[in-house]
């Protein structure tokens, strides 16, 4: 399977980086209701929500826009550190690994372009 001309070379990893956050932010939810006594409504409509939103912009890579909207997630993902604080600290990473994605798609776009 050959990569299409002008394609993403880092899709593949963004859209890693996004399903793994899903599982991670669906799996807040639990820690928000349980531990931190958040509201189940509030807790289900943040998490649930950015959870469903990394799944839907990882099948939406193969446009331009995807990945500026993936750099909103990582900040709203961060900011539910606000209701889960451990995920101030695994929000950090993830967006890490996406800043590190972003990086490492252009230098392979630059060599694929030579």
């Amino acid at each position: 399977m050959s990569a299409q001309r002008g394609a993403n070379p880092a899709r593949r990893l963004f859209a890693t980086i996004l399903a793994c956050e899903a599982i991670m932010t669906a799996l807040a939810f639990p820690v928000a209701v349980s531990v931190m006594k958040v509201d189940g409504a509030t807790a289900g409509a943040v998490c649930g929500g950015l959870a469903v939103a990394c799944l839907l912009v990882a099948g939406l890579l193969r446009h331009s826009w995807a990945v500026a909207v993936g750099t909103v997630l990582q900040v709203l993902i961060i900011a539910t550190g606000f209701m889960v604080p451990a995920m101030f600290f695994l929000g950090v990473v993830f967006g890490a690994l996406w800043a590190t994605a972003i990086w490492m798609g252009r230098k392979a776009a630059s060599v694929q372009a030579r």
